[in-house]
């Protein structure tokens, strides 16, 4: 009994830090008002609350959906674990939140059924911040209080700020879901919404969008990821084998793409080269390949950005991406094991799984940050 009370401490700290560390995240980015400057108040802090609310409220709905799914399915689970991360660097002041999984999942339908619930959850609390922030915008002159250079360039003031940025200047530029398009199209004002390097200081389409970003990577899939439970559900483990190494590969590829070209100065090229052979052998050892095959691919894979960086020196992939696929290539893993119960799913699952697959589609965004 003391450890289990020992362990909802830690959590219900875990939780109150990632509070506050949401929260002065949220102040940061919305408001400018860094707990480092040395006039930082009260109601700064509070000002930080738009967005770690709404945004804990979807991590949190999202964890509980997993959490009730298993708990109807009698496999033993913990509360959510939340990952909270100080705002020393421009960060959202989290990494998520867990729960753990406690006792073994014997069956096909157990595992689709608690991959499936936390994404459903969590997306239906992303629609709703989203369709509060995008029916609830201010008028345009709003950015001017962050902003008040712009105003001399008038509500025009795109055309002219974002083009002769300084180098030192850190600027952000939110990329695009199908999701987001749809409401800036069918439901805001389009008067009203705001240039992609803004949203942070809108705080309800910052925490909306960073929820379908976290959705997405949950659906990828991969592995025992959320999406990964849906396709081994949806397809058995052959298929998933085949549709996960799919994924993988393509999403290792267009991180790649541009990161090293033949064009590069050779210097660079005699050290790139080797450390780039090296990664990509140890993101797909996740392949289950052997060391001869995976050695094997990793040149052709480094031969395959070669050429495409000397033929198409334009494409450029997004080289943040990279990060994910070395944690799924190296902790997670790409292969989903087989259960041993293998029942078919019924119409009603199969129906959601091809719905958690559209959401996935709607909610990712090839590059969300575009950092300059």
């Amino acid at each position: 009994m003391r450890s289990e009370q020992r362990r909802i401490v830690l959590q219900f700290f875990l939780f109150l830090t990632t509070f506050v560390t949401t929260t002065l995240a949220g102040a940061d980015w919305t408001y400018g008002k860094s707990i480092f400057m040395p006039e930082y108040s009260w109601s700064d802090f509070v000002s930080g609350l738009e967005f770690s609310i709404p945004f804990l409220l979807f991590l949190t709905v999202h964890e509980f959906g997993h959490y009730f799914m298993a708990a109807y399915h009698k496999v033993k689970t913990t509360l959510p674990y939340y990952i909270p991360f100080l705002p020393l660097l421009p960060s959202i002041g989290t990494m998520g939140a867990v729960i753990r999984i406690q006792s073994r999942m014997y069956s096909k339908k157990q595992n689709f059924d608690v991959g499936l619930a936390g994404p459903l959850a969590g997306f239906g609390v992303a629609l709703v911040i989203l369709f509060y922030g995008f029916t609830h915008l201010p008028e345009p002159e709003y950015i001017y209080q962050f902003h008040p250079e712009y105003e001399k360039h008038g509500l025009n003031y795109a055309e002219s700020v974002y083009q002769d940025l300084p180098d030192e200047n850190f600027n952000v530029s939110f990329g695009e879901n199908l999701l987001f398009v749809f409401f800036k199209s069918f439901v805001a004002d389009p008067s009203k919404v705001p240039n992609p390097h803004e949203i942070m200081h809108y705080p309800y389409l910052f925490a909306g969008f960073l929820s379908l970003v976290f959705t997405a990577l949950n659906l990828l899939p991969v592995g025992q990821l959320d999406g990964g439970h849906i396709v081994y559900g949806l397809f058995g483990f052959k298929v998933h084998r085949v549709i996960a190494s799919v994924a993988f590969l393509g999403l290792l590829l267009y991180s790649g793409l541009g990161v090293i070209s033949p064009k590069d100065d050779p210097s660079d090229l005699i050290l790139w080269i080797p450390l780039s052979v090296i990664f990509l052998y140890t993101v797909l050892t996740a392949l289950g390949l052997s060391k001869t095959d995976t050695i094997m691919y990793a040149l052709i894979l480094l031969a395959i950005f070669l050429i495409l960086s000397w033929a198409l020196p334009q494409a450029k992939g997004y080289p943040a991406w990279l990060v994910y696929v070395f944690v799924i290539g190296r902790f997670l893993g790409v292969q989903h094991p087989p259960a041993e119960i293998e029942e078919p799913l019924d119409e009603k699952r199969i129906i959601l799984g091809w719905i958690a697959l559209f959401i996935f589609i709607i909610s990712f965004s090839p590059a969300p940050f575009i950092i300059k």
